[in-house]
């Protein structure tokens, strides 16, 4: 038979784990969200007014197969490209040869493609924040400009359209001219 003092802290035990759990989650500033649990996060378009999609999200197969890991949005050289939510800036600089900025949202990020930096690493930035200037050089839609925006969640890719509800895919040629006759 055990004894009243075993009894008693075998009573406390969980409401002390409970307690140092809720205490741990506070002080690590865990996330929090208004939206129900599994809900996919609500952001705002990186580039205004709403643009058009150039070329549309195409996960791979596999973790090394052909794909495109985003979407690409149609802009101008020089065009401010805003945070779709907010988060925490966690990399301002250049990945072979063209600027990138990594904004990170508690559990997923955002990633913005080819971009000149206007944010500090380490930076935290509220949704729709200028955060960078669209670049020509190195955009996936030369001659034109456009951003490759793309959205993670731990390493699996996702469809940042997801973020804005979706909206309809207007794909367009890269080469805008005359229609032919």
């Amino acid at each position: 038979m055990s004894s009243p003092v075993r009894q008693v802290i075998a009573l406390r035990r969980p409401a002390v784990v409970s307690l140092v759990t809720l205490v741990a989650t506070w002080a690590l500033g865990a996330p929090t969200s208004a939206a129900p649990p599994g809900a996919d996060p609500v952001g705002v378009w990186p580039l205004t007014p709403q643009p058009n999609v150039v070329a549309g999200f195409d996960p791979p197969d596999d973790p090394f197969g052909a794909g495109h890991r985003g979407v690409d949005l149609a802009g101008t050289a020089g065009q401010r490209v805003r945070s779709a939510m907010a988060g925490r800036i966690t990399f301002a600089g250049r990945i072979a040869g063209r600027g990138v900025v990594v904004v990170e949202h508690g559990g997923s990020r955002t990633t913005y493609e080819p971009v000149t930096p206007l944010v500090d690493l380490g930076a935290e930035v509220d949704a729709g924040q200028p955060i960078a200037r669209l670049d020509l050089v190195g955009s996936h839609c030369f001659p034109a400009a456009c951003l490759h925006w793309g959205w993670l969640r731990d390493t699996t890719y996702l469809d940042p359209l997801a973020l804005v509800g979706g909206g309809p895919v207007r794909l367009l040629p890269l080469a805008l001219g005359p229609a032919p006759a």
